[in-house]
């Protein structure tokens, strides 16, 4: 069973190490559902592609994906308005519907269509191969090298694109730049996890680490922490019980996540309560004469 489970292991380690630092970006801008949105982008130019005669899963379908999703990055970088009279969200929001409906629309006309719209939800976690793992792993090291390189930027416009405009940024252009590599992140996750694992990866461990630290650094290490446990109690469960494993992991990520926001709930009822009982016991300075 080890044996089995190594390779998709090790893969769920990668997805962990670029998502949570991805996720934190994604949910200091607001931006939760991008993420969503580029996957479906990518599964509709891998569905489109196979609607052109190319086998699923090859570099010709990867290809068609990858230049939807590079279609979809421009799309929210120019939707980032100064005015902010039309929410990005929206923007996102509405390129997901549609994208979804147009990758189901592909998906109807091909024979292995139930079968496609099955991996593009929960991927095919289990069958992955170090071959694949290795591949993946040089592609993210090479988005990371970029965002290294350009992370006070990224950060900088993260926290405020009004102040990062004001410093001299041009925030247009390396928008663009972070949805791009994010594209090329999400087209890779897809093909080996599937929509729903990849949108778990980007958010689940940044939100969790978020609740309990303020620090960038704090924060990767313990959303890295996070998506390791939430991978192993999945795969240890979808290989005990006989489960799906993309979904198996998707649910640990949901059983984590709870408890996480029970914990973050109660101890900020005991420092409300602390600070309540501080206040009440310091003494009241007497009044000038």
């Amino acid at each position: 069973m080890l044996d089995i489970l190594a390779a998709p292991f090790v893969a769920c380690l990668i997805l962990t190490g670029i998502h949570c630092y991805l996720g934190i970006h994604v949910v200091t801008r607001g931006v939760i559902f991008v993420d969503l949105a580029l996957a479906q982008i990518a599964a509709f130019g891998a569905a489109f592609g196979t609607l052109c005669g190319y086998e699923p899963h090859t570099l010709a379908t990867y290809a068609f994906a990858l230049g939807f999703t590079f279609v979809g990055a421009a799309v929210f970088a120019l939707g980032r308005f100064r005015d902010r009279r039309v929410p990005q969200e929206a923007i996102i929001g509405t390129v997901y519907a549609v994208s979804s409906a147009l990758a189901i629309l592909v998906l109807s006309k091909l024979p292995i269509g139930k079968e496609e719209i099955e991996h593009m939800l929960v991927g095919r976690l289990l069958f992955v191969d170090w071959s694949e793992v290795v591949k993946t792993c040089a592609i993210y090291a090479a988005v990371a090298s970029v965002h290294i390189a350009l992370r006070r930027q990224f950060f900088a416009i993260s926290a405020s694109a009004e102040d990062a405009r004001a410093s001299g940024i041009r925030v247009r252009l390396l928008d663009f730049i972070f949805y791009m590599t994010f594209g090329i992140v999400v087209t890779s996750s897809v093909q080996m996890a599937g929509v729903l694992l990849v949108f778990s990866y980007l958010v689940v461990p940044a939100v969790c680490a978020m609740m309990f630290f303020r620090s960038i650094g704090r924060r990767l290490l313990a959303g890295w922490g996070f998506g390791v446990l939430a991978s192993a109690g999945g795969l240890l469960a979808s290989a005990a019980w006989d489960l799906p494993t993309g979904a198996s992991v998707v649910a640990a990520f949901g059983v984590f996540f709870i408890g996480c926001a029970v914990m973050y709930a109660i101890t900020g009822s005991l420092r409300q309560t602390r600070a309540e009982t501080d206040d009440r016991d310091r003494p009241v300075s007497e009044a000038p004469s």
